[in-house]
């Protein structure tokens, strides 16, 4: 009897593999540790490039553990002390969005591939692929809630304070810890707002049928606001690699670069566009904040100062250029969005899809850039030395922000940077009107490919 021929695999579809299920929560885990492992990457060399890997007690993987939650939208508390002799109480919520960045990119790359050769694919399935990432990216995360948390056995310091602690018999300790309900809680979130924004912009991204005719109407707005934060990073490397060439100070550039690089660019974009941040600096809260910015902050006691064009170039007259920088690439944005859509588009749709993306991604930006940082030491009123529990602190947090430096300190800081969302969404949403209805006409004049015009 002659063998009936097997129907032989439609060419560029993917082999064979495990099961259906397995294979999809293998594909989860996979998306799950590529972006964990890229986000670690980047994390470890940035601290290290800040001078925290050799805490004492082998707490360099807990910190980075931390450094982790703090870049999906967690928040790390520390606490500690001397029983009744010295005490600490500190707590960041920040994000290093340089860290994020890197994370979402990968998580998103993972995602996508695993979803190529398609042109559409079922509402199901991707939402059965999307829960089960959710599920394995919650696992992770309470993994790494239990690895962000580390004890260090440290010195009151020298003279006095050494003395009345070796005679109480005292032993100063300062610990830290991620905050497991927001970490799970904002990281889930995180997730979620990077596997939408990855549909919303990748022409890669196979929708469901019924979506598909709305995909010309989204992505090429919201691909073009991408890459306007993406030309500020750029932009931005190049201004660290032209610092550290002419102050020399490589190091300590390299960890602002690798820890939060995003945090002052999209920072910068937003004042540009006209937005304001509110907020205050005391003391010395050990993150990166430029001496014009840092000057602004530092304002009397319970005083907020405001962060806008204006009162950046008081500080340095070069935060000028922040606006026609915005405007340029907003209006190179409006040119990209028009001529990636159809030709039957009228400037006054690009102009509202345009200003509707602009005022998501800056929503997002002011999000992301929220600070809330404080801590203080008290010790009885004994002054710490070189080497204890100050030091330590100024560590754990990352290098001293502005000239004060470790020593002033110890007596405390909070750093405070809040948007004022209300005028920057409006304001995002206007400039993409006017860049939209801009570009649409200047797109106009641009061949597109495969499109052929008539010899006049």
């Amino acid at each position: 009897m002659q063998q009936q021929a097997r129907p032989s695999r439609p060419a560029g579809t993917p082999a064979a593999g495990p099961p259906g299920a397995l294979r999809g929560w293998l594909d989860a885990v996979a998306v799950v540790l590529a972006g964990l492992a890229a986000m670690a990457a980047v994390a470890a060399l940035g601290l290290w490039a800040a001078g925290t890997d050799d805490l004492p007690g082998g707490g360099f993987p807990s910190v980075l553990a931390a450094t982790l939650a703090l870049a999906v939208g967690g928040s790390v508390e520390l606490d500690g002390g001397a029983g009744f002799f010295a005490s600490v109480d500190a707590g960041i919520t920040a994000m290093p969005l340089s860290v994020g960045l890197v994370g979402a990119l990968t998580v998103a790359e993972v995602f996508l591939r695993q979803l190529r050769y398609r042109a559409v694919a079922g509402g199901r399935e991707l939402l059965g692929r999307a829960t089960r990432t959710a599920v394995v990216w919650l696992a992770a995360l309470a993994l790494l809630c239990a690895a962000a948390r580390h004890t260090f056995t440290v010195t009151l310091g020298e003279g006095l304070a050494e003395q009345l602690g070796g005679a109480l018999g005292l032993q100063p300790e300062v610990g830290f810890r991620a905050d497991p309900a927001t970490t799970l809680g904002l990281g889930l979130l995180w997730l979620l707002v990077v596997l939408a924004a990855t549909f919303a912009v990748s022409r890669r991204a196979p929708l469901p049928r019924s979506l598909v005719p709305f995909q010309q109407a989204v992505r090429p707005a919201a691909f073009a606001m991408l890459l306007v934060l993406l030309g500020y990073v750029v932009l931005g490397v190049a201004a660290a690699i032209g610092t550290a060439a002419a102050h020399g100070e490589a190091r300590q550039v390299a960890a602002v670069a690798l820890l939060a690089l995003p945090n002052l660019v999209w920072l910068a974009f937003g004042v540009g566009l006209g937005g304001e941040w509110h907020g205050h600096l005391v003391g010395a809260i050990g993150l990166p904040v430029p001496e014009s910015l840092a000057a602004v902050l530092r304002t009397g006691p319970g005083q907020d100062g405001t962060v806008s064009l204006g009162t950046l170039a008081d500080q340095d007259a070069r935060a000028w250029w922040l606006l026609p920088l915005a405007a340029v690439l907003m209006l190179a944005a409006g040119v990209l969005a028009a001529h990636r859509s159809p030709r039957g588009v009228r400037p006054w749709q690009h102009a509202v899809r345009l200003a509707a993306a602009a005022a998501v991604t800056v929503l997002l930006v002011g999000v992301w850039t929220r600070v809330s940082a404080d801590y203080g030491l008290s010790v009885l009123g004994v002054g710490l030395g070189q080497g204890g529990l100050g030091d330590l602190l100024a560590s754990v947090l990352g290098p001293a922000a502005g000239p004060a430096g470790p020593a002033a300190a110890l007596a405390g800081g909070t750093l405070t940077l809040d948007p004022q969302l209300w005028t920057l969404v409006p304001l995002a949403a206007g400039w993409g009107l006017l860049a939209g209805v801009l570009g649409a006409l200047a797109a106009a004049r641009l061949p597109r490919r495969g499109e052929t015009r008539p010899v006049s």
